[in-house]
């Protein structure tokens, strides 16, 4: 049982007058405080699919109308489940609407224990972030779907839809099996931020994985001998550094970033290092300049490995593999699912804005495969730190408008 602070309890109980169902916002509450206490990294999201399945069985959803795909047996890592599907026909006319949220957090909400206080949810362990990305949007998509169930609320085809592995490459939505979600005409996808922010786009993303292979020798005995893999990413580091190429990159009107995140490689102080491997990524709205940023990395690499030589006169070898995770995407002005998500945030008193974001969505993926998506925040505040935290009163209101988008009624 989830006890709240008595200020708490009655802000988020204050009456609200209103022609159109509302939500159980107690319920809300308990439902996202229980969903950011389960461990669910990215591959490992099976004990959340459990939890919301046996929520929705509960509820009355019938056991056919709840599928899980294989999206997990075609991701780079192998995960435990796919996505989690509800499909409900419709009780009355109209365009089948989708409501998504993603299942997995990131490695800092290893560990977290919900406490709410004052109006906020926090772990209670100062070195984890809480999981409020994403499990509140979780919560909140789940939280539509009980009302309509046990109300047996009149609406439009639905689909709700939690897919996994968003945290390390959006795979859930770039493989999601279409024909499972029933052809949906407006999709609403929560994932972070500010409720009145409403985003309608999002940069491209491109990962790479950079081999160094250099050469081994004594590095008390003949260091001279060897050919450093660290000197050579070492210097190819320091020249992105230096030429604008790393971190915020701008190029006149041009923007975009870079970032190298992982670095491995050594075993020991006495022998030159052979063998480095380095993971990074290059984003950018502009494809076109995505790829300049790209091509600095490699000529970066390649010219270091060039620098870095034995005293016979041997070099390294740098090999590059990457990938694009995700393509940019802006949606219209007029797109449907924004005029439906704006009219559903002016129904409760708030009023949106829109923004385009330099981080990938499952928005991206969606939308390139044929189904525009627009995404709400839900009041998560400073994810992927341990400083993360979910404004209580932020995610309520975010559950009206998943409500009122799920039945149509903004």
């Amino acid at each position: 049982m989830i006890r709240l602070h008595a200020s708490t309890k009655a802000k988020i109980k204050a009456p609200y007058q209103a022609a159109v169902p509302e939500p159980d916002l107690d319920e809300a509450l308990r439902l996202v405080m229980e969903l950011m206490a389960i461990p669910g990294l990215s591959g490992d999201e099976a004990a959340v699919a459990a939890f919301i399945t046996e929520r929705l069985r509960e509820a009355g959803a019938p056991a056919s109308a709840i599928r899980t795909d294989q999206a997990h047996r075609r991701t780079p890592l192998a995960g435990n489940t796919g996505n989690l599907v509800l499909r409900l026909p419709g009780t009355t006319r109209g365009p089948r609407r989708l409501l998504m949220a993603h299942m997995d957090t990131v490695p800092v909400c290893r560990g977290s224990q919900p406490t709410l206080s004052n109006g906020f949810v926090r772990s209670a362990d100062p070195t984890t972030g809480v999981g409020a990305d994403d499990r509140a949007g979780v919560a909140v998509v789940l939280s539509a779907a009980l009302a309509i169930l046990r109300n047996k609320l009149p609406h439009a085809p639905l689909t709700f839809f939690w897919p996994i592995q968003e945290e390390i490459g959006l795979y859930g939505a770039r493989f999601a099996d279409l024909a499972l979600l029933g052809n949906p005409r407006l999709a609403f996808n929560w994932d972070g931020g500010s409720l009145d922010r409403v985003t309608i786009g999002a940069t491209g993303g491109y990962r790479m994985q950079i081999d160094i292979e250099g050469l081994a020798s004594h590095a008390g005995v003949c260091p001279e001998q060897g050919v450093s893999a660290i000197a050579i990413a070492g210097l190819a580091i320091g020249e992105l550094q230096r030429e604008g190429w790393h971190g915020d990159v701008r190029n006149g009107k041009r923007r975009g970033t870079s970032n190298i995140g992982v670095i491995a490689g050594g075993e020991a102080t006495n022998v030159v290092t052979d063998r480095v491997q380095l993971r990074a990524e290059a984003r950018s709205h502009d494809p076109a300049f995505r790829q300049r940023i790209i091509k600095a990395f490699e000529t970066a690499f390649g010219r270091a490995a060039k620098e870095v030589k034995s005293a016979l006169g041997r070099r390294g070898k740098v090999t590059f593999e990457g990938r694009l995770d995700y393509e940019a995407f802006r949606l219209a002005d007029d797109e449907p699912c924004v005029a439906a998500a704006e009219a559903a945030l002016r129904s409760i008193g708030v009023e949106p804005f829109r923004s385009v974001s330099n981080g990938g969505l499952d928005a991206n993926w969606m939308t390139a495969r044929g189904i525009p998506t627009v995404t709400l925040g839900c009041g998560q505040l400073e994810a992927h730190t341990i400083s993360e935290r979910l404004d209580v009163r932020a995610f309520q209101g975010a559950c009206r408008v998943a409500l009122r988008l799920a039945l149509g009624t903004a």
